[in-house]
């Protein structure tokens, strides 16, 4: 050891290192223990415990059926207004049936059965019947109607033919000539239309006679029914 040294060490030297010493001991020891205060040790975050999440089922989702699409019905038409006819309803009168001429019956209806016909002579059908009266006797309609047809046939002489309701026809033969009727004239039951006559060739010999027929719908009726009405 140098003399610096012992001198140092020795008396005044010695205490003024010492206190050197402790000074230094006495900052290290605050510096250590108060350093740590000011710089305290970086915080750790807190993990917090894990969460025991339990997983729940997904809901049900029924399935939606799809409902039929109904279409409206259409909506009847309209009923149609039908005119109003304000014509007072009038009742028909009872049609009026009258006999076309009055006297014996000389030859009767038969369309079934065949009859002898003396001015042909031959077996015939008979579609009328034959009732004599005086030549020039008034014969009248039977019914009202229309004059359809005045005619000249060949067989039964002047005819005089009247279209009446419910398809009806009469018609009067083995007239007198000419007639007072034509043809388009309306006439009522009972109104002359013309007298009676010899003017039948194929009838002859039965004298002087109306040859009355009646048809419905072109066939042959019975006079004696449509008379009866």
């Amino acid at each position: 050891m140098s003399d610096r040294v012992k001198a140092a060490l020795s008396g005044k030297g010695f205490y003024a290192v010492l206190i050197v010493c402790v000074l230094a001991a006495g900052i290290g020891g605050y510096l250590l223990l108060f350093g740590q205060e000011e710089d305290p040790a970086p915080q750790v975050p807190e993990v917090s415990a894990p969460v025991d999440v339990q997983q729940s089922e997904p809901p049900v989702v029924e399935a939606v059926q799809p409902q039929p699409v109904t279409e409206p019905e259409p909506e009847p038409a309209p009923m149609p207004e039908l005119p109003v006819d304000d014509t007072p309803v009038v009742a028909q009168a009872p049609r009026l049936v009258v006999s076309p001429l009055q006297g014996e019956v000389v030859a009767a209806f038969s369309v079934d059965a065949l009859v002898y016909d003396e001015t042909m002579a031959d077996w015939r059908t008979h579609a009328g019947v034959d009732i004599a009266a005086a030549e020039g006797a008034d014969v009248v309609a039977a019914c009202d109607g229309t004059v359809s047809a005045v005619a000249e046939d060949p067989l039964m002489g002047t005819c005089v033919t009247l279209v009446h309701s419910d398809g009806y026809e009469t018609t009067y033969a083995n007239l007198q000539a000419a007639p007072p009727v034509e043809a388009g004239d309306s006439v009522s039951a009972g109104q002359v239309i013309g007298a009676v006559g010899a003017t039948a060739a194929a009838e002859a010999d039965r004298g002087p006679h109306l040859h009355f027929s009646v048809t419905k719908d072109g066939e042959p009726v019975d006079p004696d029914s449509f008379l009866a009405g």
